[in-house]
């Protein structure tokens, strides 16, 4: 620690004369200026750690930190590709729009005061400063400054490269570490020692704390102690019931990994005393956003509010800069090495409790030509780098012995009738789970007699869908369809299977969706014998940048993707909720796969869990697990896998029927014209009536 320190203070003393006096060429004084400007703001930030600030000063200084991405200032941002490569050209651009935005990720570390992390950038950061400085001679920049030569953008990629090489061990170490071992307590440290009624707490993460974020906190600082314990009960509960159901044995697991929002730290401490009782220690990691790891369409982990999401979407394929063979070894490399460190405490990972939250304004992405983009040698290295990655993982943490759950919240950005919404989400993750498990066995008793479903879209959806269902041996015993009722997965309401692929053919339409919080108009997926083979939207004005975007998002850069899951949700009551207060574009795929018919084209439900024996409620068991794609984990385990799962709903006013047919032709109708039409199914319809 003694020579980071030393280390510190030297890049500290380099960068204030940078700030001060450049010996570059004219048009990049500004920058440089701006950048060792800002590093000096992290700097003083991490020196301040211990005063004792007001809560006004903390939201200045918070605000000073992230202000540079706010709107408007993102558009002349150093930090906006489309702005620095229109000074410096794309490619020089790309390059020091990056080198900011890893400077820019330095803030949390200030805050944690991990000086490893927080010298390393600015050694980097000097060292290409010095790249400019003395591309000429001394004595040429005192004569002619405005002639300075700019050095090649190769030798600042080269520079750039080896960072991101050099540094992948250290990242690997510290992500898997915060995974399971709960020394690891920066943020566990926050939610239990802290006065959570003094929202000064929020400004320790070094997260970036909006208004929203402290609305938040108020909010939840004003309910009732019994109200908090019910959500942290049903939270965890579903978490113990995911293990009992698997039948795994919970009591052999030592930690558990928690993600939420910064403001929702009051359930969180009562969840951590709920785990405490299952004999789990917390684990809570912060969702990264750096070239070591990105968590921009999906966050996992803790996190602030979203200064830009503009900016994290722009950056979310920086590694384009730098992907190749060599580098995906190295990472691959480096990830085994982490976990083989802490192989004991992996193995005593039981899985995440997730709190997700919804209500933010929509997203859709501006789609600039600036951005960096993976070629398609490199889309390939990565689709291949995720899966390799997942398998090492899997190595060490048995996915058959782990479980997990998901709960979500609204927060006061949905609007005016946020209390009303907060509570009619507590009543939809406490729903009586009896009825829809009922109500879901005379939906499974009639699927398991279907060889085939048919899916048809009405109101201008264009859906036509056939899915092919596995064949049953034993009826009596076996079932094709898992009656999901709310444990891992809140609120109830969903039966699901894995598709056969062969025989699956059609077209999935829905008119508008959030796909991990992006949007999607017209999105179109054509399937042939169960695997994507064309897909469209009408995002952008061009279809190259249309397909782009799905295949980027969707299918995260695979050629063509299984349909993994095809699942019929039951929960009508979530489906009026967002019809009553015009908030279905802002609900979660969490509820929203429960409000109508959802499909996923990714892995199968029972990715890596494929031996965990699943019995319905009634006895049957769920043997419908596999298709063509995934048995391959018995020959060929790199081709089973894509470590993506992306559920796309169709809403039941663009539902026009859902019918089941035996392989002799006879027809069962579940849902007609949005609405459930099969015998012993009808108190479903209930909430649409009212």
């Amino acid at each position: 620690m003694e020579v980071l320190r030393e280390r510190y203070g030297l890049c500290c003393g380099r960068i204030k004369e940078i700030a001060a006096a450049q010996e570059v060429a004219e048009e990049y004084r500004d920058y440089f200026e701006q950048v060792a400007g800002f590093i000096l703001q992290v700097s003083a930030a991490c020196d301040n750690r211990d005063k004792d600030a007001g809560l006004e000063e903390l939201r200045e200084e918070n605000r000073g930190l992230y202000e540079d991405i706010l709107a408007p200032h993102y558009a002349e941002s150093y930090a906006n590709p489309t702005y620095t490569c229109g000074k410096y050209g794309l490619e020089m651009g790309r390059l020091l729009s990056f080198l900011y935005a890893e400077i820019r990720a330095m803030i949390p570390y200030a805050f944690e005061q991990r000086y490893e992390d927080l010298v390393i950038r600015m050694e980097l950061f000097v060292e290409i400063y010095n790249a400019f400085a003395y591309t000429q001679s001394e004595a040429e920049l005192r004569t002619l400054p405005e002639k300075a030569a700019v050095p090649n953008t190769s030798d600042i990629r080269d520079t750039l490269y080896w960072f991101v090489s050099d540094y992948s061990e250290t990242a690997a170490g510290c992500r898997v570490r915060g995974l399971v071992d709960a020394d690891c307590d920066f943020a566990v440290r926050i939610v239990e020692d802290s006065d959570l009624g003094d929202l000064r707490y929020l400004y320790r993460y070094g997260e970036y704390v909006s208004p929203d974020v402290e609305k938040m906190a108020q909010y939840l600082n004003s309910l009732p102690e019994e109200r908090i314990q019910l959500m942290a009960d049903t939270y965890t509960e579903g978490y113990r019931l995911g293990f009992e159901k698997a039948h795994v044995d919970l009591g052999k697991k030592k930690t558990v990994n928690i993600h939420y929002m910064l403001g929702f730290e009051r359930v969180v401490r009562a969840a951590i005393a709920n785990f405490a009782k299952m004999g789990l220690k917390p684990t809570i990691f912060r969702c990264e956003n750096n070239i070591f790891g990105k968590s921009v369409v999906r966050k996992r982990g803790y996190y602030g509010a979203d200064a830009s999401k503009q900016f994290l979407y722009d950056h979310k394929d920086d590694i384009a800069l730098f992907l190749d063979k060599k580098l995906v070894n190295r990472k691959l490399e480096v990830l085994r090495t982490a976990y083989e460190a802490v192989r004991e405490k992996a193995a005593v990972y039981a899985g995440p409790a997730v709190i997700e939250v919804f209500g933010e304004p929509p997203f859709a992405p501006e789609s600039k030509d600036e951005v960096c983009s993976l070629d398609a040698e490199q889309q390939k290295m990565s689709a291949e780098l995720t899966g390799a990655s997942q398998n090492i993982v899997s190595s060490y943490i048995n996915e058959e012995e782990r479980s997990f759950t998901i709960i979500a919240f609204p927060v006061p950005s949905i609007g005016e009738r946020f209390g009303e919404i907060f509570d009619e989400t507590i009543k939809l993750n406490t729903l009586d789970y009896r009825t829809y498990e009922r109500i879901q066995a005379t939906i499974i008793d009639t699927l398991n007699k279907a060889s085939y479903v048919e899916i048809k879209g009405m109101n201008g959806n264009r859906t036509d869908l056939r899915v092919a269902l596995y064949p049953l041996g034993d009826p009596g015993k076996e079932s094709i369809f898992e009656n999901c009722v709310a444990d891992v997965n809140i609120p109830v309401g969903e039966v699901f299977t894995s598709p056969v692929l062969e025989g699956t053919n059609g077209k999935l339409h829905v008119s508008r969706v959030f796909l991990n919080e992006l949007e999607y108009h017209d999105l179109e997926i054509d399937f042939e014998d169960g695997m994507t083979a064309g897909y469209s939207c009408s995002n952008f004005d061009s279809e190259e940048k249309n397909s782009a975007y799905i295949k980027a998002n969707v299918l995260f850069h695979h050629d063509s993707l299984p349909l993994g899951e095809f699942a019929i949700g039951t929960n009508t009551t979530a489906y009026m909720t967002a019809k009553k207060y015009d908030i279905a574009n802002l609900f979660p795929i969490l509820i929203a796969e429960k409000t109508g018919p959802h499909f996923a084209v990714g892995d199968t439900c029972y990715s890596r869990s494929e031996e965990v024996r699943v019995f319905n409620e009634d006895g049957r068991e769920v043997v419908a697990k596999d298709n063509s794609v995934s048995i391959l984990r018995k020959t060929e385990p790199s081709k089973a896998y894509f470590a993506c799962h992306t559920d796309i709903t169709i809403p039941y006013d663009e539902l026009g029927s859902i019918i089941a047919y035996s392989k002799d032709g006879e027809a069962f109708s579940i849902i007609e014209k949005g609405r459930f039409v099969l015998a012993g199914t009808e108190e479903l319809n209930v909430p649409l009536d009212c």
